[in-house]
Order: structure tokens, then C-alpha cells, then sequence
């Protein structure tokens, strides 16, 4: 059925993963700090995941939650991977993505997409965030970018396990719906295509933004309106680099795409337009798009996203947009609500 209809005209949502420790050290006042600001925002919908930090974002998401009904927020995690009680010696290998923790807790992480590990995983995530329940659960990173050429593989144990287990849970109505969480377009294509199960939601990070959306718009989002499969736009800041950070896809950004920001920074200026205005109004403006998760570390982001989401952008900046063709002519643009 989707998530919008659960998420109560609230479409900017938080995305935790800074919250286990991504890319720097981040002191558990601070973590605190932000997610009691993303509240009192009035930011309803919340992602987190045992990967971030090895349930670090988890502990602390849920911490902040527990001063709340649970009936008044929606919570989703992910399955397909178990945090072990065992401690990592040796450097993580995540693939392309190995250090994006460093910080976090050392556990070892092992991968498991059966249908017992996704029901074990559940219950280490409910009791990681001190919650009855989750809303919306999604298979991780069964993609190119953590499994290599042996995607495809763990793709078909996760349909084997995760998928059938997560379909039994919703029609079960444990759940209100699941689907892939991944940072490829290709898994979403596969799933969105098959008769077999049914999706409810994709969380696409980093593949609908200013940056990179060309892929999405090809088959992946026309699918999901034709499907009724919803979007949740994850990374729009595609790692910080649209937000003044310099990492693009988790990495130092290179000089092309550092020179695309520079672009969009200037015609934004002439505009008088954050920058996180434009990158947000454009990921939702597709109507696949059901909501957005910006990640935070720090209160003053939460203040910065929710001052970018209620910018009124013109309709001249977008036609300018394409005009100097720094988006696809393809995808869809936002209408100024004067």
C-alpha cells in the first residue's frame, strides 16, 4: 500500500546514519541533541539501520523515541545484516564503503538476507530501540556496491528469505509494508519487476537527487507510479556534497562534480535560494517521490533542512536548471506554490 498515506503530509523524514558515528566521532549529547531537534520540528518519520554503527544509531534513536508515544511517529530499519556480540579486530571490509563507520561500535557485522536471520535481525533491532514494533522494513544493500559481481546471488537469498518473511509479516499486519533499502538502481528494477512478491516502498539513497537521477528516471521511477510503489529519497545531499560537505557517494568528491555544485551554487545565489532548498524540492518533485530523509549529526542541520523544505523556490530557477542542462530533461519539475 505505500508509506505516504502513513507519514501524515510530513515528508521530510531524518535519515540516522550519522547517528552511528558516520565519518566522524560523534559525542552521544550531540547525537541526542539532533534527533530531540528533528522532533521538535515536527519530523515524524525516522530510518535507522543496524549497519550504522553496528546498532549505535539504533541505541540512540531509540533512547530520544522513548520519551514518545510510539503510536505518534513512523519508524522504519533494516534486515540483512546481524550485529554479532563478538568484537572486529581487523579493518572492516564493506566493500566500496569499508571506513564509513570507523567510529562506530566494533561488533563484527555478518550478512544473512534467510528468512531467520531477517526475524533475527528484527528482534535485535526492537530491542536495540526499546520499541514495540517497526512500520517499514527494508532488505539492505542487497547491491553491486557491497557484493560485487555476487549482487545478483545475494538478491536471490534475500527473495528465498528476507522477501517471504517480510511478506508474512505485513499480511500479517505486523508490519505496514517493506522493500529494498540500497544505494543501486538495479535491485529496485529487479524486485519492481517481479510477480512473485510485492514491494510497498524502495529507499533509493543517492540515485534521485540534483546529482544523479538520469538512471532512476529511465525505468525505476515511471515503474514504481505505474506500480504504486512508493520512493523514499535517501542521500539527497548525495553524501554532503550539496550541503557544503565535500564527500560524493561516501568519498572525497571529484573536481567534475565539485565544478557541477559550483554551478548550481551560483544560480542559486542569483536566485537568493539555499542550495538544500533546491536538492530537496527536487527529489520529492517526482510523484514516485513519497518523502525524503536528510541525514543530521547536529541540531543546527535539523533548523537548515526545515528552513530549505519551506523556501519557496521559483519556477524560473528550475527552467533555468535545465536550460544550462544541470538536470535531466526528463524529470519532473516542482511547481511554485506562490
Amino acid at each position: 500500500m505505500g508509506i505516504r498515506e502513513y507519514l501524515l503530509n510530513r515528508p521530510l523524514g531524518f535519515g540516522t546514519a550519522p547517528l552511528g558515528n558516520m565519518f566522524r566521532n560523534i559525542p552521544d549529547s550531540e547525537a541526542d541533541a539532533t534527533v530531540e531537534a528533528a522532533w521538535a520540528a515536527g519530523i515524524r518519520f525516522f530510518d535507522t539501520a543496524p549497519f550504522y554503527g553496528a546498532g549505535l544509531s539504533e541505541i540512540r534513536l531509540g533512547r530520544e523515541l522513548a520519551k514518545h508515544s510510539r503510536s505518534e511517529y513512523v519508524l522504519s530499519s533494516k534486515v540483512g545484516r546481524i550485529i554479532l556480540n563478538e568484537v572486529e579486530q581487523d579493518a572492516r571490509t564493506f566493500g566500496e564503503k569499508g571506513n564509513l563507520f570507523e567510529h562506530g561500535k566494533r561488533n563484527k557485522v555478518a550478512y544473512d538476507y534467510t528468512e531467520q536471520g531477517t526475524t533475527k535481525s528484527i528482534e535485535d533491532s526492537l530491542y536495540r530501540l526499546g520499541v514495540s514494533h517497526l512500520d517499514f522494513i527494508w532488505i539492505h544493500d542487497v547491491a553491486r556496491d557491497f557484493h560485487g559481481d555476487n549482487w545478483v546471488a545475494a538478491f536471490e537469498t534475500a527473495h528465498r528469505g528476507a522477501m517471504i518473511a517480510l511478506t508474512k509479516l505485513r499480511d500479517q499486519k505486523v508490519i505496514k509494508g517493506w522493500g529494498l533499502g540500497v544505494n543501486q538502481v538495479e535491485p529496485c528494477e529487479l524486485l519492481a519487476d517481479m510477480t512473485q512478491v510485492r514491494p510497498d516502498a524502495f529507499l533509493l539513497a543517492g540515485r534521485y537527487t540534483l546529482l544523479d537521477h538520469a538512471r532512476a528516471l529511465e525505468r525505476l521511477m515511471p515503474t514504481c507510479v505505474a506500480k504504486q510503489i512508493d520512493i523514499v529519497v535517501g542521500g539527497p545531499y548525495s553524501s554532503g556534497v550539496l550541503a557544503g560537505g565535500n564527500h560524493f557517494e561516501y568519498a572525497p568528491a571529484p573536481p567534475p562534480i565539485l565544478a557541477r555544485v559550483q554551478k548550481i551554487k551560483a544560480l542559486c545565489a542569483i536566485f537568493a535560494i539555499p542550495i538544500k532548498s533546491a536538492a530537496l524540492h527536487f527529489s520529492l518533485a517526482h510523484p514516485a517521490s513519497a518523502a525524503v530523509i536528510p541525514g543530521a549529526s547536529k541540531p543546527e542541520r535539523i533548523a537548515e533542512d526545515q528552513a530549505a523544505w519551506k523556501t519557496r523556490v521559483p519556477n524560473e530557477f528550475w527552467l533555468e536548471l535545465r536550460a544550462q542542462k544541470l538536470v535531466s530533461p526528463e524529470a519532473p519539475l516542482p511547481v511554485d506554490q506562490k
